[in-house]
């Protein structure tokens, strides 16, 4: 027997995690939470039920590490934008670019449902909450960035932001599979909402 390797099975531990949630994104956005089996996420996964529960006690457990896990991953991106070089409309235009390329429906479909069902725990809706208007901070400083260059419409900076956010969030859930509503012009449309001028872009 080969001796333990405890970094070794850390990796192998985060990688089947990852494989679990991964998969698990995409059956509870289909289905939804009750609808969802933790048969239907082993399946998909390609691993034993079993399997599923060596790293998760339940679909609730798994339906909240999803959605830490995608308010993390969003925090991330935005922050990612804001640290860019290059003007506040170079990062804002990456960020609506990159955001449109991500195809993030799955996500988003179950984000909204951590914020707004009744079925979602008090606690962990509020957490969700928190988090999403955190999130908003890094775009809010990259729109006053833009303002305090004169190239983005005035107004309360996180309040843009919101409506900003929410117009991504919305454009994603039109861009499910089998269902594409995006187009190449998106991208342009969407930044006329924030930008003084498109041909500042162009």
């Amino acid at each position: 027997m080969s001796p333990r390797n405890p970094a070794r099975d850390r990796q192998l531990r985060e990688a089947r995690t990852s494989q679990i949630l991964d998969s698990a994104l995409t059956v509870i956005a289909r289905r939804g939470l009750s609808g969802t089996k933790v048969a239907d996420i082993a399946e998909t996964a390609g691993v034993s039920v079993g399997n599923v529960y060596k790293y998760f006690v339940s679909k609730e457990e798994i339906f909240e590490a999803l959605v830490h896990r995608g308010q993390q991953q969003y925090r991330d991106f935005v922050e990612e934008a804001l640290a860019l070089s290059g003007s506040p409309v170079d990062k804002l235009v990456w960020y609506t670019e990159q955001w449109i390329a991500k195809r993030e429906w799955a996500i988003t479909i179950l984000l909204q449902y951590a914020r707004t069902s009744e079925a979602v725990p008090a606690r962990l809706k509020q957490a969700v909450s928190a988090k999403f208007i955190d999130n908003l901070r890094p775009m809010a400083a990259i729109i006053e960035q833009g303002q305090s260059a004169g190239d983005m419409v005035p107004g309360d900076p996180m309040e843009l932001a919101l409506i900003y956010v929410s117009l991504m969030e919305g454009l994603s859930l039109h861009d499910i599979p089998d269902t594409p509503e995006l187009t190449s012009g998106t991208a342009d449309l969407a930044l006329r909402l924030l930008l003084r001028s498109i041909r500042r872009r162009l």
